[in-house]
Parts: structure tokens; sequence; C-alpha cells
């Protein structure tokens, strides 16, 4: 009888639970995978919790904050400043871009680059790579009126679309009337 008891108790009730055990090979076990969800989201809260604190920032970094937040608004702003300028004063507008336009093309493109690298390369080469995508598919243009003219040349209605014979041949078999006894006979009689 204790033989039997130490089996079932390791099987279903003893602190080794073979049966459990085998089980959470193949399927999680809710109530742990909970716990562990709920610990993963408690550290990660924790962890941004700690990045807003403001106990162990100097001035110096709570001003670095601020400035690294003005970028974006100032340019949105500034642009809509231009944009009021020239319906302000057209002659000063005119002026100012009269003197961008004497800017060297070398320096527009370090202007790019830099802005590029503030506001993320990732859409400097999502750009690139849409260009390349454009480029490639222009590139294929005549490839593919090609195609498209030799899928219309097999076209139901057109002549010698599956003749084997020359061109003028299959325009003739195409257009011309058939020869019908029966209809040149009613023709006739109608007319």
């Amino acid at each position: 009888m204790g033989l039997i008891t130490d089996i079932l108790g390791m099987v279903f009730g003893s602190p080794r639970n073979v049966l459990r055990e085998t089980v959470e090979v193949f399927r999680e076990n809710a109530e742990a995978g909970a716990i562990r969800a709920h610990q993963l989201q408690d550290a990660a809260l924790t962890q941004l919790a700690a990045e807003f604190q403001y106990g162990g920032k100097s001035r110096f970094d709570h001003f670095m904050d601020g400035v690294n937040r003005l970028p974006r608004p100032m340019l949105a702003l500034g642009t809509m400043a231009l944009l009021i300028s020239a319906l302000s004063d057209p002659v000063w507008f005119a002026a100012r871009m009269q003197g961008l336009a004497l800017v060297p093309e070398p320096l527009w493109w370090l202007l790019g680059v830099i802005v590029s690298f503030y506001f993320g390369a990732r859409h400097q080469m999502k750009s690139l790579a849409f260009q390349q995508g454009l480029a490639a598919s222009i590139a294929q243009v005549p490839q593919v009126t090609r195609n498209i003219a030799a899928l219309e040349a097999l076209r139901a209605d057109t002549p010698a679309t599956a003749a084997t014979g020359t061109d003028a041949d299959a325009q003739l078999d195409a257009t011309e009337t058939e020869a019908n006894p029966a209809l040149r006979d009613w023709k006739t009689s109608r007319g």
C-alpha cells in the first residue's frame, strides 16, 4: 500500500508533481505567466519613472533638456513667421530670399545633412530608398511597354492571334464574310 501511495502522491500531490511538470513543458502555467508579465510591466514603469525624476539631475541637465526640445517648434514657428512676413512686407521678404539665393550649394547640403541627422537619418534613408525604387521603376518602363504590346497582340479580337500564316491572309480571313447561300437568298428576296 505504501508503494501505491508514494506513486500516486508523486503523480498528483507530492511536492514534486510529475504530471504538472510534464504539462508545463507543453503549456505555460497561466499563473506563473501572469506573475512574470506583472513583474515585467512593473520594471518598465519603474524605469520610466526613474527617467523623469528630477532628484539626480543638475540645473544644466534641465537646461539641456529644454534646449533639445526647442528646434522643432522653432522651425515650425519660423516657417509660419516667414509666410506672415511675405504677406506683410513682400519687398523685405524678397530681399531676404535673394540673400538665400547667394548661399553656395555645398552649404545647403551641409545644412540638409545637419537637419537630417538631427531629425533622424531614417527619414533620409527612406526618401533615398523611395527615389531608388522610383528610378528602378522608371528604368523598367521600356520593358513594361514591350510586354504590354505583346499582351495586346494576344487579344481575341486581334486578327492572327493563333494563325501561323501571313498577317495579310489572317486579315482577309478575319474581315471576309462567310459564303452562306441561305443568307444570300434571304437578302435577295428582301431587297
